[in-house]
């Protein structure tokens, strides 16, 4: 069956779609997106998710595929969700069994694979990354999500990949990463170099990005800094896995004009031509829910693999 159902979950919104993955590739999916309540209750959490799949004509019976981000338990569907500010009810809970007596169409399964790694395995089946061997994908949001894509599968362990395959997990200038390289890093870095006080709101990243466009020295200073340290973080992982390509998506990536010359200094202060060719998604709308697609796909066919 190629019609196949698909939730992506975010920190503060639920999209949901039926991605038709023989010709996903060629046409962009109808989606429904709405907010749900992430320090909710369980059971209102798990409601509020499960209604935004109810508004998509899901085929009866279906496989669905479920993007959503760490720390979760992938292969149980269970909750990891602590110390993080979203999402803490769903910890320990047993999320794939909660939403399979909600979603309609009385789902058969469901199949949960990290956000990045379905954003890649988008980009890889229908965008930027088609037809390549090795790929990083990355995304910058509100932190940094990162997928290393072997022949369209993510490598997750050994020694040429950061633990997990998830860039968050490294450090930069002895610090956790997204404490570098985060929408709040970014921000707090530009008031400190702007000498703002240290209460009020803080301009966003897009507005950092248009001031550096204008020239504004302490936003350049912002977005050299930081990522830069993206780019020295991630040279030594380069290194060892050698993508063909760096595919970039998330908000952030609408900067790329400004992001990208930062990224790549920091690539070469620590090794001349670490940097891979980096392009931004062509996709950056549907990747997930494309790949998340595509994981339901793949597990059903592992499923048919393994001896009962």
């Amino acid at each position: 069956m190629s019609r196949v159902p698909v939730l992506e979950i975010g920190g503060t919104h639920v999209t949901a779609s039926v991605i038709d993955t023989a010709s996903a590739g060629t046409a962009p999916p109808a989606v429904v997106r709405q907010p749900v309540p992430a320090d909710a209750p369980a059971d209102e959490l798990l409601d509020a998710i499960a209604v935004v799949g109810t508004r998509v004509e899901a085929p009866a019976g279906a496989h669905w595929g479920v993007a959503i981000p760490g720390p979760f338990d992938y292969e149980t569907g269970t909750g990891r969700f602590r110390g993080i500010g979203k999402f803490e009810s769903l910890h320990g809970v047993d999320v794939g069994a909660g939403l399979l007596v909600r979603l309609p169409g009385a789902p058969r399964r469901i199949s949960f694979v990290n956000d990045a790694d379905a954003f890649a395995l988008g980009e890889y089946r229908a965008g930027a990354a088609a037809g390549r061997r090795r790929v990083l994908c990355i995304t910058l949001g509100t932190g940094v999500g990162s997928s290393f894509l072997l022949d369209g599968r993510p490598v997750t362990d050994g020694p040429d990949v950061p633990p997990g395959g998830r860039a968050h997990r490294l450090t930069a200038h002895g610090l956790p990463l997204e404490e570098v390289v985060s929408r709040r890093a970014i921000r707090r870095f530009y008031a400190t170099a702007a000498g703002l006080p240290g209460h009020g709101p803080l301009p966003d990243v897009h507005d950092i990005a248009a001031s550096a466009r204008n020239g504004e020295a302490p936003a350049r200073q912002a977005i050299r800094h930081c990522f830069g340290a993206l780019g020295r973080a991630l040279a030594p992982w380069c290194e060892r896995f050698r993508p063909d390509l760096m595919v970039v998506g998330g908000s952030m990536a609408g900067s790329w004009d400004l992001v990208g010359p930062a990224v790549r200094e920091g690539f070469e202060t620590w090794a001349a031509g670490a940097a891979p060719p980096a392009v931004t998604a062509l996709r950056p709308a549907d990747a997930p829910l494309i790949g998340a697609a595509h994981w339901a796909l793949r597990e059903d066919a592992a499923a048919l693999r393994t001896p009962t």
